[in-house]
């Protein structure tokens, strides 16, 4: 999918996000976490010798992590031009809200039951963290931790093919873009939805939860401008 594409701004080493691993898993996890919180917005290109120089590894975990990402459908690698993270249209948007509200709900149905306290005490703080940024405007810290929090629910699920599949749907990158559409309306409602779900998983309640995270995917899809029909 082309669109207009903007370099990535890959700044020095020295800036880089703390714990860095030397490892594909390490490096697939930081250019993901930046993909979610939107400093690598949709038509970034990748470069890997400049990720490489930023994260102060080789570009061998580098070009792991972004196979593994294209994978994922996060990125797209061609030959010739490198990597890039990829745009969606709106109906792309649309179908994979579509899907989500399909599935997800039924990851927190499986999830909360089995959810401990240091689980629901996650939730809590990164919901409280997200209704933080929102206050203070800074809506390009929402992405990764929206993303933090719904995986919360996926990794909890109890069954990792599921989880796998799961991940996969969730697209960070498409997040991060539609939270910037989102009306003040619509961001309040998103966050009362998170604090309820919270609730739900204090109460171990996985009906209410399932209930509420359907309403939550909708909700969004709606609020990025996605509905169908």
């Amino acid at each position: 999918m082309e669109s207009a594409a903007t370099e990535t701004a890959v700044v020095p080493t020295g800036t880089a996000p703390t714990g860095m691993a030397s490892t594909g898993e390490g490096a697939y996890e930081q250019v993901r976490q930046l993909i979610a919180g939107g400093e690598l917005p949709a038509g970034s290109w990748l470069r890997e010798a400049t990720l490489a120089e930023r994260f102060g590894v080789s570009r061998t975990p580098i070009r792991e992590a972004l196979n593994r990402l294209a994978a994922e459908g996060l990125v797209e690698i061609s030959k010739n031009k490198g990597a890039q993270v990829v745009s969606f249209t709106p109906d792309d948007v649309a179908g994979l809200y579509d899907v989500r509200a399909g599935f997800e709900p039924h990851a927190a149905l499986l999830a909360v039951p089995r959810m401990t306290d240091d689980d629901v005490r996650e939730l809590a703080s990164l919901s409280t963290r997200m209704e933080d940024v929102v206050r203070a405007g800074r809506l390009d810290e929402l992405g990764a931790l929206n993303a933090a929090f719904h995986g919360v629910f996926v990794d909890r699920c109890g069954n990792r093919h599921f989880a796998t599949a799961l991940q996969s749907l969730m697209r960070p990158a498409v997040v991060a873009h539609t939270f910037r559409q989102y009306t003040p309306e619509a961001l309040q409602r998103s966050m009362n939805h998170h604090a309820e779900l919270v609730a739900a998983a204090e109460a171990r309640d996985g009906e209410w939860a399932e209930a509420i995270m359907r309403t939550h995917i909708l909700a969004a899809r709606n609020a990025a401008g996605a509905r169908r029909g």
